[in-house]
C-alpha cells in the first residue's frame, strides 16, 4: 500500500494507543510528544527530531562525565543547563506566549523556545535518559521539576534557563500565578506521573484552542489524549461536552458513560456528567 498522509496518521494512533497500555515508567516523554505533535503534519518524518533528541543524551552524558555528575546534583543540573540552554540555546519563548507552536514539540526544537511544560519534557527526557531520578511537579500555572539524588533535591524552572528555586522564589511565584492569598503547600512539591505531563502539554493546546473559538480542533486534541490516557476522568468528560456542543449526540452519550465508568464514586462532576447523559438520551429519542 502507498504512503499517504492517513495511513501516517493511523501509524501515530497505533503508536499512542501502545503508550496508553504501558507503565507510566516505560513512557518515553518526548517520543510521545513528538507523535502527538505529528498528528498535525503526519507527512512529516521524525528521524531528525529524534535525532537532536539523541545529541541532547549524548552531549549530556558527556558533560556530566566531565562534571562528576555521578555523585553531584548540582552537577547534574549544570551539565543539563550547558547542554540545553548554553550549548543548543533553548529559551523561554516570553514574546509570543500563547502561540500553539510553544505546545508543539516539534516546533519547539525547530525554534528552539516554547512553553515551561514543552521544555520541560525537553528537559525532563534528557536527564531521563542519563538514568537520574526526574519529575515534573504539581505546581499550579508554570511547569517546574525536580531532580534527586539521595537527600539531594533541586527544584528547575526549564523556563527561565534550568534556574533552581529555593522555597521562597517558588513562593513568589505562586502568588504571582495563583494571588497574593495563596500560600506553598506540600501538594505543590508533589511529583506527578509521565503521563500527567503529556496531558498538561495536550491541556494547553487544548485550551488555546478554546479560546480562539475551535471546538473542533480542540475535540480533536481530547481524542488524542485518550489515546494515551484512556482512563483520565477528565478527558472523557471534557469529550462528552464537547461532542454535545457540536451536536454529536451518540459521541457524547459514549464519552459521558466511560466517564462516569471510569470516574470515581466521589467525583465532584459525576451529578452534572449524569444529568448531561440524560439530556442526551432524550434528545436522541
Amino acid at each position: 500500500m502507498s504512503w499517504s498522509p492517513a495511513s501516517g496518521r493511523r501509524e501515530l494512533e497505533v503508536a499512542l494507543r501502545r503508550i496508553g497500555g504501558a507503565e507510566d515508567h516505560e513512557i518515553d516523554l518526548a517520543e510521545a510528544a513528538l507523535l502527538l505533535a505529528a498528528l498535525d503534519r503526519p507527512q512529516v518524518p521524525l528521524d531528525r527530531y529524534r535525532h537532536h533528541l539523541s545529541l541532547l543524551r549524548r552531549d549530556t552524558a558527556q558533560e556530566g562525565a566531565r562534571a562528576g555528575a555521578d555523585s553531584d546534583l548540582g552537577a547534574r543540573v549544570e551539565s543539563l543547563n550547558r547542554v540545553i540552554f548554553g550549548r543548543y540555546g533553548y529559551t523561554g519563548d516570553e514574546d509570543t506566549y500563547e502561540s500553539l507552536d510553544n505546545a508543539d514539540l516539534m516546533r519547539v526544537i525547530d525554534r528552539r523556545c516554547g512553553l515551561p511544560v514543552t521544555l520541560g519534557i525537553v528537559y525532563l527526557q534528557t536527564a531521563l535518559s542519563q538514568g537520574w531520578e526526574a519529575s515534573g511537579l504539581a505546581f499550579p500555572g508554570h511547569f517546574l521539576l525536580r531532580l534527586e539524588l539521595g537527600a539531594q533535591r533541586a527544584i528547575v524552572d526549564p523556563f527561565h534557563g534550568g534556574r533552581s528555586l529555593e522555597p521562597t522564589e517558588m513562593r513568589e511565584l505562586l502568588k504571582t500565578l495563583a494571588g497574593q492569598e495563596a500560600e506553598l503547600a506540600p501538594r505543590h512539591y508533589a511529583r506527578v506521573d509521565r503521563r500527567a505531563v503529556l496531558l498538561r502539554l495536550q491541556n494547553n493546546i487544548k485550551m488555546r484552542l478554546l479560546r480562539d473559538h475551535r471546538p473542533e480542533d480542540a475535540l480533536a486534541r481530547v481524542e488524542a489524549m485518550l489515546l494515551f490516557a484512556p482512563r483520565d476522568a477528565g478527558s472523557w468528560r471534557e469529550a462528552g461536552l464537547l461532542h454535545s456542543h457540536l451536536g454529536n449526540l451518540r459521541a457524547g452519550i459514549l464519552a459521558l458513560e466511560n466517564f462516569l465508568e471510569v470516574a470515581g464514586a466521589g467525583h465532584p462532576y459525576r451529578p452534572e456528567a449524569a444529568s448531561l447523559l440524560r439530556e442526551l438520551h432524550l434528545r436522541m429519542n
